[in-house]
């Protein structure tokens, strides 16, 4: 990831630095991206092998599958790295009871070392672990101070739907508003 910082003078002599991030070529969102479906097996599972890491900092789900019957209102947990090298976990929402579905993180995880399962309500229930559309941005922010997002070489014509956080920089996110396919994603932003 390549960042480009250009500062400008504005009133009172004060700079701001625009940056441009090269996010890479992220793929489109996919329910089993990082682990394929496991089994219930009736106890907690701790995963940390079979681990397909994010191709580009980004978010992660978890999708409830199998039987809907078995499916609980368990909590994911997820252990790995953020765009700094920085540990980080996230505790993703909660499953809806008897409901195949999705849950979607916030954070933006650049590797997973681990994946906390709970056991669901019987054995027919499945949870994979799969990447969301959420980039991350490599700066910390505190407030949304994006300008904007291209895709392919293109600016998106709707603003990006950007989460910020000027502590945690795993909380730095991009959403674009065109489906992501593995082409190059750039943002422009500032820090002040």
């Amino acid at each position: 990831m390549a960042i480009i910082e250009v500062s400008n003078p504005i009133a009172g002599g004060a700079g701001v630095v625009v940056q441009s991030q090269s996010v890479g070529s992220p793929a489109a969102s996919a329910a089993a991206a990082v682990h394929a479906a496991v089994a219930d097996n009736g106890a907690p599972q701790t995963v940390t092998t079979g681990i397909t890491q994010p191709d580009v900092p980004r978010n992660i789900t978890a999708t409830a599958g199998g039987t809907a019957a078995d499916v609980k209102a368990i909590q994911v947990t997820l252990n790995g790295i953020d765009i700094d090298d920085q540990a980080i976990s996230e505790v993703l929402p909660a499953f809806t009871v008897n409901t195949a579905g999705i849950v979607t993180g916030s954070k933006a995880f650049k590797t997973i070392a681990s994946i906390e399962i709970p056991a669901h309500d019987g054995t027919g229930a499945t949870t994979a672990i799969g990447t969301g559309a959420k980039l991350g941005i490599a700066a910390r922010l505190g407030r949304n101070t994006v300008l904007a997002a291209y895709l392919n070489g293109v600016k998106e014509g709707t603003e990006p739907t950007v989460g910020f956080d000027g502590t945690n920089i795993s909380g730095n996110t991009a959403t674009l508003n065109s489906t992501l396919n593995g082409s190059a994603v750039v943002l422009d932003f500032y820090n002040s």
